[in-house]
């Protein structure tokens, strides 16, 4: 009994041929649906990718308690399981995270480990002079990558190629051994879209691109020809991860692991492509582009393949399925449910699935709604992290975030081990500026139009507390959404009819066109502040922007920064040109 998982990183679902019709040339992932089961209702939990990771060892959401960072001392870890009870676990990544500040306890729970340097601005090879050439432009990480894709010329040399061969040489050298558990991990398809050139050469458009393949994390302001062309830019590296499924259903085909391993291809989150006008995730609320996700399984106990099945399940699901596979129990402490019941009969294992990222929205589906709950005032507050290790991204906390710690009492899952508890403020993670929304996904699958319905969203805002109670959320999770921590839900708890302005404003998308007024989008905040014509603006749209730290934005961000980051809507831009007019409609 044996098990594969292949991993990708911001892999689109609605971009996948088994999904529905798609521009993205990938032949191998409608060969994978013929040969496993296809999830029609699988979602993310905690995003984004360290966060994700999590929940795949511990089986438990991560994002209610804390942000980004490693696994904690608490903490049950599916691949640390299974090899305690003689199952030898192997990871095979590209992905950079595992080897920073809130990633390094990871790897280290596999029996044994590889990691192919290259990704991102992963720091790999030291050319001095490139790295400290500001003329070229962009941030450090930036001029890394710049520096990485010299020592990948080819597609052969490729960190995504190197990783999975890796894992077809642990496949070849272990196919006759049992009990064995392989995780191929690639970054990809994350940004920057650096793909081999017979992948570009798929698409037309790419063949004399030479242009910026790494959006950032803000609204769209490109032109409509830079969005299509930057979706071709990441269809060709999705191309390219189709080619690598291909390689592993070959390894499959030729060592017959059909007959009795288990094939996981999943995905941590999505990413927008200038859907509803954004780039990225992360600094918008979680729409279904970014949750709603790709998810096959072959299971050779029960040979379902080439079938679908409905039922929700998530991220967390996949831990319990596989420690329950080799024939392990459960930790009581994992939240997630074995998928097997949903495999040989499309057998619900869930009522309703939360997901969403520290301080952002707290969200919930049920299959057919999905509800977003924004924190109850600008502020944001209270917020916190429990936390026994901490670190963020790529450093430690800093002295002045723990300056304030507290133990806090134990929770059920801690083991009984008090935790750490830090003051914490979600940076351009407020989902005030966004507001409470609804959406019904039988009548709007695409979330275009957020609904007030009294009825709906007071059951749905039950069942988001009654999963945050099941899963022991702090108590200022609960004051920070202005939720209740004990007791029914209330139609005086509804937000969504409230906050519906808030919402559609926050839709609206930015064009181009903004540009004519890069004066005033220079401006900064603290100088729009300043302005006695500027100032009420902004605090109809943002009511307490004066107070910086409440909004989580810095002094010198600009007027463009606040926009593009969604913290200001469209509107406001709009009403701030018009007050930027003198009389006679020429700039002041």
């Amino acid at each position: 009994m044996r098990a594969v998982i292949l991993m990708f990183d911001s892999l689109n679902r609605h971009m996948l041929n088994p999904y529905g019709d798609t521009v993205v040339d990938a032949p191998n992932f409608a060969r994978l649906a013929a040969h496993a089961l296809t999830f029609d209702n699988f979602y993310a939990g905690s995003m984004p990718c360290m966060p994700a990771r999590r929940e795949m060892h511990t089986g438990r959401y991560n994002f209610l308690h804390r942000s980004w960072g490693p696994l904690e001392p608490y903490d049950d870890s599916m691949p640390e399981i299974l090899g305690s009870h003689g199952v030898h676990t192997h990871l095979t990544s590209d992905h950079p995270h595992y080897w920073e500040d809130g990633g390094a306890t990871y790897h280290a729970r596999y029996t044994t480990w590889e990691f192919h340097r290259g990704q991102e601005g992963d720091p790999w090879k030291g050319d001095v002079a490139a790295l400290r050439d500001l003329s070229t432009g962009g941030s450090q990480m930036r001029r890394q990558d710049v520096v990485n894709r010299k020592f990948m010329g080819t597609e052969a040399e490729h960190s995504q190629t190197r990783t999975v061969d890796s894992g077809l040489e642990f496949i070849d050298r272990n196919a006759g051994v049992d009990r064995w558990l392989l995780q191929i991990e690639l970054f990809d398809p994350h940004e920057p879209f650096f793909a081999s050139e017979p992948y570009r050469d798929l698409y037309p458009a790419l063949r004399e691109d030479q242009g910026n393949d790494w959006p950032d994390y803000l609204k769209v302001t490109e032109a409509a020809s830079e969005v299509d062309l930057m979706r071709a830019r990441y269809a060709a590296l999705v191309s390219q991860c189709d080619r690598s499924l291909g390689r592993v259903l070959d390894a499959f085909d030729r060592h017959g692991l059909w007959d009795d391993t288990m094939l996981i291809v999943n995905t941590d989150h999505g990413f927008l492509l200038g859907e509803r006008g954004w780039w990225a995730k992360s600094v918008q609320p979680w729409f279904n582009e970014l949750v709603h996700l790709p998810m096959f399984l072959w299971d050779p106990r029960t040979g379902v393949r080439g079938d679908r099945r409905i039922s929700l399940a998530q991220t967390v699901d996949i831990a319990p399925t596989v420690l329950a596979y080799f024939g392990l129990d459960v930790p009581e402490g994992m939240d997630g449910r074995d998928l097997a019941p949903v495999i040989t009969g499309d057998d619900a294992v869930r009522r309703g699935g939360l997901f969403g990222i520290h301080g952002g929205h707290v969200n919930v589906t049920d299959g057919r709604y999905v509800y977003m709950r924004s924190c109850h005032d600008v502020t944001n507050q209270p917020l916190e992290e429990f936390t026994l290790m901490p670190t963020h991204m790529r450093a430690r906390f800093a002295p002045d975030e723990l300056r304030h710690w507290e133990p806090a009492p134990p929770f059920e899952f801690t083991k009984g081990v008090a935790t750490m508890r830090i003051p914490s403020r979600a940076l351009w993670m407020n989902p005030w500026p966004h507001g409470t929304q609804l959406y019904d996904l039988v009548d709007d699958p695409q979330q275009k139009r957020p609904i007030v319905d009294h009825d709906v969203e007071l059951r749905m805002a039950q069942l988001l507390v009654d999963l945050m109670r099941d899963n022991d959320a702090p108590t200022s999770q609960y004051e920070r959404l202005g939720l209740p921590a004990e007791g029914p839900v209330t139609t005086d708890h509804l937000r969504a009819a409230a906050d519906l302005e808030r919402t559609e404003r926050s839709l609206q998308p930015l064009d181009a066109e903004m540009e004519q007024h890069a004066t005033l989008l220079d401006r900064t905040l603290e100088d729009l502040l300043g302005d006695d014509i500027m100032q009420p603006a902004l605090q109809r749209y943002l009511p307490g922007i004066g107070q910086v730290e409440m909004v989580n934005v810095s002094a010198d961000s600009t007027l463009r920064d606040l926009v593009r980051v969604g913290v200001l809507p469209r509107a406001c831009f709009d009403d701030l040109v018009a007050a930027n007019l003198d009389p006679a409609g020429s700039a002041r």
